[in-house]
């Protein structure tokens, strides 16, 4: 069984650990054994390699032949300007070779990005106190606290978990937070388990306490890591075709070289004269600005693609981004930027911008109680930052909030409660403020869920029963945005009595 299969208890015995933790004999042991919890770097070809690796390659040596010629001819016949030709492929050769490099360094520290994702300090539970220490020192089996805007230092399996959820997208590709518990997971595969946080993510919401079971390179963010480094480097269509036309020019340029030396011979030339002649004729037909044109080309277009958050770790590579033709990738931070804003919104019965809500004063008047909604039932932690709001939480609640504001046109803070927490089965997330008029619930979710709960509907300036067609409506609607590739979330509201905390507080 693997560690997230177990229960809690199993888990802490399985790695020879305690609730309180790991006492420092042991903390010592095991820090010889695995290591800093840090992302390594590969060892791989030296600087000084793939410096000169720019310099030596199938182009570049043609390059340095056409120069070493035209020495020779000049040494031959000196003043007849092969020096200078010579002396410009050399530069040609060498500016190149230096801004290939350059790029790739560049490229490469890239690497340290990696590392900036994982936090500095960590609170740990070692012998039953509790300490912050450096995440490098964390070793399996420590038991760390983590709460909302900690990011994961280490791979983790919860041994307590409350309202807790997690952003999986640097490791996944997931958009939406998850939602994590301590009991033991039937998955079969660690990255989808509900009881395990792994290295790199970050804590949405909730607090909980964790026991360390990878650290470093073990961790799938250290799997990720490493091979972003390892990765086999393939030859680019771009570099194949420069290998092909490089050989016909060589070709050609010998064997023009060798015919106009026959012909040179054959009207009685001397073989000096005709050797130099045939010199002349290799070099002016090696295109020397070849090499710079498509370097520079390729650099301004990674410069372009720099600016849109898009390093290209090789130049060539630029031009394989070109040449593909499927493309299989997950959009979230990929096609898309893992922002979110609200589209459209169905309000009595009809699709409409924000915009043109905000454009009814009569309609936003009329359905205050779904902005008020949108603006209040949510886990955000607000801050300031520079002078202006900013939000920290899940994407989508950013977007409801922020549209909120912008049609109510005020910012309202009703003292929150009480709670009910979104999970996977509910679909749904619930939040009880007491307002001027009284203790409500506010909740949102997925609509298959709230349809049911729900026995009114408020159209216009009236509430009244929702029946069969206006349930048919909402589902119509749903339908519709859903096509159009729009996440879909359904809101309620309902007034309570000050006995608020029975279980039926979400029905009608």
């Amino acid at each position: 069984m693997k560690i997230h299969q177990f229960s809690a208890e199993e888990a802490l015995a399985s790695l020879n650990s305690r609730h309180d933790g790991l006492i420092a004999a042991e903390v010592e042991h095991r820090f010889k054994e695995y290591g800093l919890n840090q992302i390594d770097e590969v060892r791989g070809e030296s600087l000084l390699l793939r410096f000169i690796k720019e310099f030596v390659h199938f182009f570049a040596l043609i390059l340095w032949l056409a120069a070493g010629l035209a020495f020779f001819a000049e040494y031959k016949q000196p003043n007849g300007g092969m020096a200078t030709l010579g002396y410009a492929v050399l530069g040609v050769i060498v500016i190149n070779g230096l801004f290939s490099f350059w790029q790739q360094y560049r490229a490469e520290r890239a690497i340290t990005a990696l590392q900036k994702l994982l936090p500095h300090y960590v609170k740990v539970v070692r012998n039953g106190e509790l300490e912050q220490i450096l995440v490098a020192n964390l070793v399996p089996g420590d038991v760390i606290l983590l709460q909302e805007g900690d990011n994961v230092p280490a791979d983790c399996r919860l041994l307590e978990a409350f309202s807790l959820r997690v952003n999986n997208a640097t490791v996944t590709g997931e958009s939406l937070p998850k939602a994590r518990d301590a009991l033991p997971s039937n998955e079969e595969h660690l990255e989808h388990s509900r009881n395990t946080l792994l290295a790199g993510t970050s804590i949405v919401s909730g607090e909980g306490r964790a026991v360390v079971f990878a650290t470093g390179m073990h961790t799938e963010f250290g799997k990720i890591a490493h091979l972003t480094q390892t990765a086999e480097k393939s030859v680019s269509p771009l570099q194949l075709e420069i290998v092909r036309l490089s050989r016909i020019i060589a070709v050609l340029a010998v064997g023009l070289g060798g015919v106009f030396f026959i012909i040179g011979h054959s009207m009685g030339l001397s073989f000096w004269d005709n050797f130099i002649f045939a010199i002349g004729i290799i070099v002016a037909n090696v295109p020397e600005g070849l090499l710079p044109t498509v370097t520079l080309s390729l650099a301004m277009a990674t410069q372009r693609m720099a600016k849109r958050n898009a390093l290209i770790r090789h130049l060539p590579s630029v031009e394989a981004l070109g040449s593909a033709t499927v493309i299989c990738t997950d959009k979230t931070g990929t096609l898309t930027e893992n922002r979110m804003v609200v589209s459209q919104l169905y309000l009595d019965k009809q699709l409409l911008t924000p915009i043109a809500v905000k454009r009814q004063p009569e309609l936003m008047q009329n359905h205050r109680q779904f902005f008020e909604d949108a603006l209040l039932c949510h886990n955000l932690k607000e801050t300031m930052r520079d002078g202006q709001w900013q939000a920290l939480g899940d994407p989508m609640e950013i977007a409801l909030v922020r549209m909120a504001k912008t049609c109510l046109g005020e910012t309202l803070s009703y003292p929150k409660i009480n709670e009910v927490p979104f999970d996977t089965d509910r679909k749904r997330l619930s939040t009880i403020h007491q307002t001027p008029k009284g203790v409500v619930l506010y909740c949102k979710g997925a609509l298959e869920m709230l349809l049911p709960l729900c026995d009114r509907v408020k159209i216009g300036a009236d509430i009244t029963t929702l029946n069969a067609e206006a349930k048919q409506g909402f589902i119509q609607a749903q339908e519709t945005m859903a096509s159009k590739g729009l996440r879909v979330l359904a809101f309620a509201w309902r007034e309570l009595n000050q006995a608020h905390n029975s279980e039926a507080q979400e029905q009608n």
